[in-house]
């Protein structure tokens, strides 16, 4: 999943939630003039609302992760050409007692499956990233 939390009182919006979370969580500062916007609002399957922020890093390589032992367990990265690849996107549908089904997508990488809110978030990210491509 990607960094993220409840807001705090001392936080003045989304995005200060979302950048203060990363440093929490990746123990990366990333400044708010990297920020490129917010996504749309999604519920969550608590009945919370998702805010998702999208941000420049910059290079990967030059980045510094200390994650949080109390919060990650594991980091990982996938590049944009492998979550355009067909063969690493799939569907996951899902059905309830009451009959009622949903599908939503899942991104395929060796050990790891990227599913959930997290694959929605990384979904609408490719949309806006790569219109026409994904």
């Amino acid at each position: 999943s990607f960094p993220g939390g409840r807001r705090d009182p001392a936080d003045g919006d989304a995005v200060a939630t979302a950048l203060r979370e990363t440093r929490e969580e990746l123990g990366v500062a990333v400044a708010a003039t990297s920020v490129w916007g917010q996504l749309r609002t999604l519920p969550d399957r608590h009945g919370m609302t998702v805010a998702p922020v999208v941000a420049n890093l910059g290079p990967l390589e030059a980045l510094t992760l200390t994650p949080n032992p109390d919060e990650v367990e594991e980091v990982f990265t996938l590049p944009l050409a492998h979550l355009l690849h067909e063969e690493n996107q799939g569907y996951t549908h899902f059905r309830t007692a009451s009959g009622y089904g949903y599908t939503l997508p899942v991104f395929l990488n060796g050990p790891h499956k990227v599913w959930g809110l997290t694959a929605i978030v990384t979904e609408l990210t490719l949309e806006l990233l790569v219109p026409g491509r994904y």
